[in-house]
């Protein structure tokens, strides 16, 4: 274990973190492609944004770590849509509630 702990560097840690921002990513298309399929047409559940900000953020952080501005770009501007999508969501099931009140 000490021998695994010495090859650990910053580096190979920010590389794992990188490739846990893509699993999350990836698992959001599966959600989304599952759902779908039991649905029978094409539907984005909540679950998705819930992957898309997730896997953003931590990709965020690894291009920021990375310092490449290009990728801090195209995560940033991803996050501001993921998270305007949530909060429609959650206005309109408000608006539900409010209304079946």
């Amino acid at each position: 274990m000490a021998h695994l702990l010495a090859w650990l560097t910053v580096d190979h840690i920010w590389v794992l973190v990188g490739f846990s921002g893509q699993a999350l990513f990836t698992g959001r298309f599966v959600v989304q492609w599952f759902k779908s399929e039991i649905v029978g047409k094409s539907v984005i559940p909540l679950s998705f944004w819930y992957f898309s900000v997730g896997g953003g953020v931590v990709l965020l952080a690894y291009a920021i770590y990375k310092q490449d501005p290009v990728f801090i770009a195209g995560q940033g501007g991803g996050l501001v849509v993921y998270a305007r999508n949530l909060y429609l969501i959650f206005r309109e099931k408000a608006a539900e509630r409010r209304g079946a009140a």
